[in-house]
């Protein structure tokens, strides 16, 4: 009898343990939280957005065009609904004052309204000689300027009024900053759009202003991959050559937008420039070598690269425009830059139409390239919404502000 009372113990001992023990691993789990799979939807709803586009659509993303005229025109009607195109260039020959290139923006903008894809409304502002704002905003001075200071804190305003100053307009690109670093005296086009002659001087100024552009909300392209500094011929005339090896460019030129990738840069422009040693056939806008082997495979860069204006001397005194444009699209670039010419992006829109039906670009590649370009015009909540009206007198006093520290 003492024995069955003692293993009926022993049995209620061991029940109530292991209950206990349960008990204490119960509270001792942690709460299982469900991810937060906010990112992946928004990379989903991008993928699905590709999906349902119609291959005219996803043609024209890769193109940004000029215009000529200074009111919203036929031109610019037909562009947007007959090729679809991604986005604009403005020029001086596109802005008076302030007030009419305000409302050509909201012009262009309210024409795309039957698409629920954004333009890139883009301009070149460096300040300096390059600047193609109304003459009623303060001037900026060059680069170089701002090099010689070599101050951070005034390079990051210098491009935050970069950013204010196109944004106020309804940009929402800007073509800047030049990593450029001017190391030949002869060199005809960059120069003073530099930063400087040596690296640091390009690193530490060109980055500061790329980042005081886009915390305006503005993209900045940097400009000119893999390097004009070292040329002595204005691509905009004929195709410069340039004879250094991949490592001579990783020892110099390159580091600029080395270090810029390493920031997440969001657009890389390439250049119109021959490299022999890398390439003896292709400039850097249609080798594949350059853009798919060095910049994206080397330098781990996948960002949106876009070409400098394919309508410059460089590539239409050697190529046909549309071939130069295709071997840009084949060689790895997502969006061709076509600044002249009324007839152009129609005959740029067939070409790589064409190269599609026949195979010689897959679909898939064009993809690719489509959902970079979306997941950009996503990531800065681009809108096709009307800019209301600019204080001018606030941002030249800005900038003035600026020029007195930067001249002290």
């Amino acid at each position: 009898m003492r024995l069955k009372v003692i293993i009926f113990i022993l049995l209620i001992s061991i029940i109530f343990i292991g209950g206990c023990k349960q008990d204490n691993l119960d509270l001792d789990e942690p709460d299982i939280e469900i991810p937060n799979n906010n990112n992946e939807e928004a990379v989903d709803s991008i993928g699905y957005k590709v999906k349902s586009m119609s291959l005219e659509e996803k043609i024209g993303q890769l193109m940004i065009v000029g215009f000529d005229g200074i009111d919203i025109n036929e031109e610019i009607v037909r562009f947007i609904e007959d090729f679809k195109v991604g986005g604009f260039i403005l020029f001086a020959r596109n802005i008076v004052d302030e007030s009419q290139t305000l409302k050509l923006l909201n012009d262009i903008k309210d024409a795309n309204t039957n698409s629920d894809i954004p333009l890139f409304l883009s301009i070149d502002e460096e300040g300096g000689k390059v600047s193609r704002l109304p003459k009623s905003f303060a001037k900026l001075p060059e680069a170089m300027k701002i090099g010689k200071k070599n101050d951070k804190n005034i390079s990051y305003r210098f491009g935050n009024i970069l950013g204010q100053r196109v944004s106020a307009l309804g940009f929402n690109m800007n073509f800047a900053p030049v990593l450029d670093i001017n190391s030949n005296p002869k060199n005809p086009v960059i120069g003073s759009r530099a930063f400087g002659t040596t690296i640091d001087q390009v690193v530490n100024n060109g980055l500061e202003v790329m980042n005081g552009i886009r915390d305006i909300g503005v993209i900045p392209a940097v400009k000119h991959f893999p390097g004009h500094g070292d040329t002595d011929v204005d691509s905009h005339v004929k195709l410069p050559r340039v004879d250094k090896t991949i490592e001579e460019l990783k020892s110099f030129e390159l580091i600029p937008f080395i270090e810029a990738i390493k920031k997440n840069v969001d657009m890389v422009m390439v250049a119109h420039i021959l490299y022999p040693k890398i390439d003896k056939e292709y400039p850097a806008t249609m080798s594949s070598r350059i853009i798919e082997g060095v910049l994206r495979e080397e330098l781990n860069y996948d960002g949106v690269i876009v070409s400098d204006d394919m309508t410059m001397g460089a590539i239409v005194q050697n190529y046909t425009l549309e071939d130069g444009v295709l071997s840009f699209i084949k060689a790895g670039g997502d969006i061709a830059l076509v600044c002249h010419g009324e007839d152009n992006p129609g005959k740029v829109f067939e070409k790589i139409k064409e190269a599609i039906e026949t195979g010689e670009i897959t679909q898939e590649d064009i993809d690719k390239k489509v959902y970079r370009i979306l997941e950009l015009k996503e990531k800065y909540k681009l809108e096709d919404k009307e800019t209301g009206r600019i204080s001018l007198k606030t941002l030249n006093n800005d900038t003035r502000e600026l020029i007195e520290e930067i001249n002290k």
